[in-house]
């Protein structure tokens, strides 16, 4: 490598080493970190990444001042020698400058819109933010940004994320693949383990790590106060809704409230910050609202919203956006469907299959009608509707329904039953447990009922019952399953028209029977297997809530990626699930269309459901979902007609999904109860809404025109209540910044790609991504070939996949700066740029460069110099803290080294994309070169005054994102002084470009100058 020009050895105990310096130890060039002492030095080797940062005592080992040495003239490049070295020296930063401390060590490029919520935090003492921007917007990334934040800034010492237990385990892999945290799972399943692995007395929680902990398990009192006392400073609240309750009564409700008295409790504490998220803050209820609210500040839970102190103090606290804000303020920005296309499929019952709904009927009229009691009837009905729901869904429900102990038999009360049986057969608004909902209620009313009268089935009952077992047994296949065959229909054309569906089932024992039918039938008769393998074309999965939530993860992932032997999933996929996918889990980079097999009782279900696809980071424009109905089936009529079309309707008017009123459920009650017991079958008049002259007309009418006054409210609030604080025109230019400092993620693909392939790799293109690649690695580099396998493993499936994604399955690559893989190419390709001993071919970018050209008139000399900065931020602490701050930087001028005439950066830019027109004379360019190299010291005043032009940038946008200048509302951002950049050491100068005018015949250049 080329050697730097070195300094004495430091003085042994003396603060020679300035944070950001370069020196010499161990026989290559380091750079000096942050967290260094007097005695013991932090180091990170030049060009290498934080795995490979070292710590060195002075007292022990020789450590000197280092500077770069200047480039050699005979080190020439080609056209792209430059654009490559510039990029592996950005991609290599792990410190940049901008005015953020953490986005150049995650993976994720934040959309602008996803930056608001950052900027709104950095303008708060202690964070205390509600973030409710809609479904699919991307509310992870927007709370880990801050997260990621935060910890680098020093503001938080520890992060603790709760969630539900089934969210755990991708909340963990979000905080590790995106934004490099490592955090510990704390749940039923590990704790044993962590007690276990703890000194006697500790507890194991400590305020300085990282955690992702299960809300229900921790709000136990055997948990609690122990948590309570060890908690990190920084608490980030997934699904926050389901932590705040009513006066209502119910099991719900207590399960609320045990977490509102944790979440209360940590609230208390004025130093910790808070991150609140949810896609639903308001359910209609204006009590839990207030109570979200005031956790963020006791003030909003009485203060007037409808004055404007009260908006102002809101507006400082609380994000809510949809999408159509989004598309409106940031258009090209927003990463997610441009649509979603909506249609229903009916079918009609095959004439057994009807004659058995009858049947169905008539004896649940019956029952229900010969009850003795109160009790008795609430347990007979929910009995009787948990059958007609499990028939409505499928034969194998049905079965299986028939031969379970109905639930409901354990009320002693009324009150009870309707609460059971409304959990266990409806999907109730407050049921945030939808992953353990999925059982098939049960209709038997078998022996040991806490009812004397229904202790024991007589004869009859029992062979009718039995008999429409066996009936249900029949019907199974698409033969008579009519609604089977729809959905194979359906299927099929998804998948024609190149969509992976997920087909969303009520019951496990559904998605189980649908599974197989679907399987059987997509891959029929063997025609579907492809290869020597026999490996299905379609591949075909169900996930329900018999699986634990890892085996859920594992089950998915054996559906979309490679498996061990490095085979590559069917690009044609079904997944079949239960609701237990309807919240939180990611599904959209694998899956792109919602099929509803089963209509949910619920809109806000079939929201979240087609939520798991129209999200942020979908790949296709237009997701598609199709929701299937019997025709002539009177239950799939009322579902749809009382709910799911009216609540379709709302959201295509006002674009907001509004939860349905709490009177929804006596209104379903109420029409069902006149289809069971009465033998009314409802009538339709215009969109749907039943007849108002009938009582459950009138309670339908009533509902819709709640849910309609609900709605105007809801979008009169978000208007009121929009996030206006943080202008676009502050985001772009945040924006500009970092993009100025890190590049893009088009930078980092166009690097990557042109730098393996200038090494000998071989491109090919990637199935399904116009934007990733594969490349095979054979004829690398020895180097890289070895660091590719240690990174992705010996046996990693060749080619290599490199994805234009945030992450990547295990064995391929993520085209991102911190992906181990791209990281080690950077490094790569600086490291041999810097050591000139090294076989040309493995040199793709060089440090100089001759290059003629028809990009310019006139001589111009392109330099790439990087910067370092040391930080001095302030925390709420009011302690300094210091950090490092690296910059590449593009300068150029017209003419000669004596009489630069400097160009604009936007212009020095530009060149990198010159290309070449005639070839130069090496003799010629090494010439020229040599006469630039002579005159760097005359440049360097020019050099450092631009330095210390980029210092006042980098002060200015750290003053700026954090408030320092009052915002439209008049708010301020932290008051903290001692906010500080300087330069640090001279710039490094690590490339010389010449450009040059192409000649013309008369012996000039086509500006006129000699050649």
């Amino acid at each position: 490598m080329t050697p730097p020009t070195t300094a004495a050895p430091a003085r042994d105990g003396s603060r020679e080493f300035a944070v950001g310096s370069l020196v010499h130890a161990r026989g290559r060039e380091w750079v000096v970190l942050p967290d260094s002492t007097p005695e013991l030095l932090v180091l990170r080797p030049l060009g290498g990444t934080d795995d490979d940062i070292a710590g060195v005592l002075p007292a022990l080992e020789t450590v000197e001042h280092a500077r770069f040495a200047p480039p050699s003239a005979s080190d020439l490049g080609d056209q792209a020698a430059a654009g490559l070295l510039r990029s592996a020296l950005r991609i290599g930063f792990r410190s940049s400058a901008g005015p953020f401390r953490s986005l150049a060590g995650i993976s994720v490029e934040p959309r602008p819109y996803q930056l608001v919520p950052l900027l709104m935090a950095l303008r708060q003492e202690t964070v205390r933010l509600l973030i409710a921007d809609d479904v699919g917007i991307g509310k992870t990334v927007e709370s880990g940004l801050i997260a990621a934040e935060l910890l680098a800034q020093g503001d938080a010492r520890g992060l603790v994320v709760l969630c539900s237990p089934a969210l755990a385990e991708q909340w963990r892999a979000e905080l590790r693949g995106k934004f490099g945290i490592d955090a510990e799972l704390v749940l039923a399943s590990t704790i044993g383990r962590l007690e276990r692995s703890r000194l006697y007395g500790q507890s194991v929680f400590r305020p300085d790590r990282n955690y992702v902990v299960s809300t229900d398990f921790i709000k136990s009192p055997r948990h609690r106060d122990d948590f309570i006392k060890n908690c990190p400073d920084l608490v980030i609240v997934d699904e926050a809704h389901t932590c705040v309750a009513d006066t209502g009564q119910g099991g719900a409700r207590q399960q609320r409230q045990q977490r509102y008295t944790l979440l209360r409790a940590l609230a208390d504490d004025p130093d910790r910050h808070l991150l609140l998220v949810t896609a639903t803050p308001h359910s209609g209820k204006e009590e839990p609202f207030r109570n979200l609210l005031g956790l963020l500040d006791e003030r909003l839970e009485t203060i007037s919203l409808d004055r404007q102190a009260g908006r102002d103090l809101l507006a400082q606290h609380f994000v809510q956006r949809r999408r159509a804000d989004i598309r409106d303020d940031f258009r090209e920005d927003a990463n997610f469907p441009s649509d979603r296309k909506s249609r229903e499929d009916d079918y009609t019952l095959h004439p057994d299959y009807r004659r058995l709904l009858e049947e169905v009927l008539s004896y649940a009229r019956e029952t229900v009608r010969s009850a003795d009691g109160a009790l008795q009837q609430r347990i007979r009905w929910w009995s009787a509707l948990a059958l007609l729901r499990a028939l409505g869904s499928s034969p194998a429900a049905v079965r299986k329904t028939l031969h379970t102990r109905a639930g409901v038999q354990d009320a002693d009360s009324v009150t009870e039953a309707d609460a059971i049986g409304s959990r266990t057969v409806t999907d109730p608004a407050d049921d945030e447990a939808a992953e353990s909902a999925d059982a098939v209620p049960g209709a038997l009313l078998a022996p040991g009922a806490a009812v004397p009268d229904v202790a024991a089935l007589d004869e009859e009952d029992r062979a009718r019952l039995l008999a429409m077992a066996e009936r249900a047994e029949a019907l199974k296949g698409p033969a008579k399953d009519r609604k089977l065959k729809q959905l194979i229909d359906t299927v099929k054309e998804l998948l024609a028209e190149g969509y992976n569906p997920i087909v969303f089932c009520r019951f496990i024992s559904t998605a189980e029977y649908v599974k197989e039918h679907l399987d059987a039938a997509l891959n029929k008769g063997g025609k579907g297997r492809k290869g020597a393998s026999g490996k299905k074309a379609y591949a075909v999965e169900a996930v329900t809530g018999e699986l634990s939530p890892d085996q859920r993860i594992a089950r998915i992932a054996a559906l979309t990626e490679e498996d061990e032997d490095g085979e590559a999933p069917p690009e044609r996929r079904v997944l079949v699930a239960t609701d237990c996918l309807s919240e939180g889990v990611n599904l959209q980079e694998s899956f792109d269309a919602v099929v509803h097999y089963d209509l949910a009782w619920n809109p806000t279900r079939h929201e979240q459901r087609e939520g798991r696809v129209d999200r942020f980071g979908q790949r296709r424009d237009v997701v598609k979902t199709v929701t299937l109905y019997g025709s002539d089936n009177a239950i799939d009529g009322i579902v749809l007609d009382v709910l799911l079309r009216k609540h379709a309707r709302i959201r295509k008017a006002t674009g907001i999904s509004v939860p349905v009123p709490d009177s929804s459920e006596n209104v379903m009650q109420a029409v069902l109860e006149g289809l069971i017991l009465r033998g009314e079958r409802p009538q339709y008049e215009q969109e749907g809404l039943f007849a108002v002259e009938s009582p459950s007309g009138r309670q339908t009418a009533e509902l819709h025109q709640a849910w309609q006054s609900a709605a105007e409210r809801e979008k009169a609030s978000r208007s009121r209540y929009a996030q206006n604080a943080i202008k676009r025109d502050e985001v772009a230019k945040e924006v500009a910044e970092v993009r100025a400092s890190l590049g893009t993620g088009e930078e980092v693909r166009r690097f990557t790609r042109h730098a393996l392939t200038a090494l000998r790799g071989v491109p090919g293109p990637l199935p399904g991504e116009p934007d990733g690649f594969t490349m095979n690695s054979e004829a690398l580099p020895a180097p890289l070939r070895d660091a590719f396998t240690t990174l992705l493993g010996p046996r990693h499936p060749r080619p290599v996949a490199f994805h234009d994604a945030p992450t990547a399955p295990r064995g391929e690559v993520a085209l991102t700066r911190t992906d181990p893989v791209v990281a080690s190419v950077a490094r790569f390709v600086l490291d041999a740029a810097l050591d000139d001993r090294i076989e040309q071919w493995q040199r793709p970018a060089r440090r100089c460069g001759v290059v003629r050209t028809t990009a310019v008139a006139k001589r111009t000399t392109l330099l790439l110099v990087r910067y370092r900065f040391q930080l001095s931020l302030p925390g709420r602490d009011g302690v300094l803290r210091q950090q490092l701050a690296e910059d590449a930087r593009l300068l150029a001028f017209r003419g000669s080294a004596a009489n630069p005439d400097w160009l604009p950066e936007d212009e020095a830019v530009a060149l990198l994309e010159a290309r070449a027109a005639q070839n130069t004379d090496r003799a010629f360019a090494q010439d020229r070169i040599e006469g630039i190299l002579g005159s760097l010291e005359s440049l360097m005043p020019t050099l450092e005054e631009r330095g210390e032009q980029l210092a006042a940038r980098l002060l200015d946008s750290h003053r700026r994102v954090r408030g320092a200048f009052r915002d439209v509302r008049g708010a301020t951002g932290p008051a903290r002084r001692g906010l500080r950049v300087d330069v640090q050491g001279s710039p490094d100068v690590l490339g010389v470009y010449h450009y040059l005018p192409v000649p013309v015949l008369d012996g000039t250049t086509t500006n006129g100058e000699a050649r």
